[in-house]
């Protein structure tokens, strides 16, 4: 029982964190930019409450990937239409990459240096390895180029026309990763009810497993130079 009360609060102190500065990068780029939008919607803040999408909160938590509430923007405000747009959109993954890059050495702390503190000492090596991998994922994520992710806005800030792909992608975006989401929360929910050939089948896992660990790779090849 401790166990799983330590894991749930380092996972929701994780997915804080992450979404949090996720949103805030977005807010604090566009603002930048020259659009006041996000100041003026209370978004310019490293407030939680001020970003939590409840049902997007509790995937990340239990499925492992979600969303927050987007940041309101008006790419007219920006001093440069185009560039403003893609600035803003790759802000929150960037951040969420950095963010990634920066807790890793923390977590390694934490396991090879930390004396061992009842409670203490496993939450905090939880919450670290949790705001890794969570940055990670919510950054392959925001990568899919499906409407409404950054990985579309990426593509329609540097995309000058509007073929058949774009709209189909701008139109069906959000319909097509509701389905990959339900299809994928299905197949997990198998797994644990004793189905574990329905892990195969799980094409957003799989997919998100993959690109985590190429894009982690660097990261822990990075800081494992270090003799910890």
């Amino acid at each position: 029982m401790a166990d799983y009360l330590i894991s749930l609060l380092a996972s929701l102190c994780a997915v804080t964190v992450v979404l949090t500065l996720h949103e805030f990068a977005h807010a604090y780029v566009a603002y930048r930019c020259g659009d006041p939008t996000p100041k003026w919607s209370g978004r310019l803040s490293l407030n939680p409450f001020r970003h939590f999408d409840p049902v997007g909160l509790l995937c990340f938590t239990f499925v492992g990937f979600g969303w927050a509430k987007p940041v309101a923007i008006n790419p007219d405000n920006f001093k440069r239409y185009r560039l403003g747009l893609g600035l803003t959109a790759c802000a929150g993954i960037v951040m969420n990459y950095l963010t990634a890059l920066l807790i890793y050495p923390l977590f390694c702390v934490v396991l090879y240096y930390m004396p061992e503190v009842p409670f203490v000492t496993e939450l905090l090596e939880s919450f670290f390895y949790l705001v890794f991998a969570y940055s990670l994922s919510f950054f392959v994520f925001n990568l899919l180029p499906l409407y409404p992710l950054d990985g579309f806005r990426i593509l329609d800030a540097v995309n000058k026309r509007r073929g058949k792909v774009f709209r189909f992608l701008r139109n069906y975006g959000q319909y097509i990763l509701f389905g990959l989401i339900l299809e994928s929360f299905l197949c997990q929910l198998l797994v644990r009810f004793g189905v574990p050939q329905m892990a195969w089948f799980d094409i957003l896992g799989w997919f998100m497993q993959f690109a985590t660990d190429i894009l982690g790779w660097p990261i822990t090849a990075l800081w494992g130079l270090i003799a910890w």
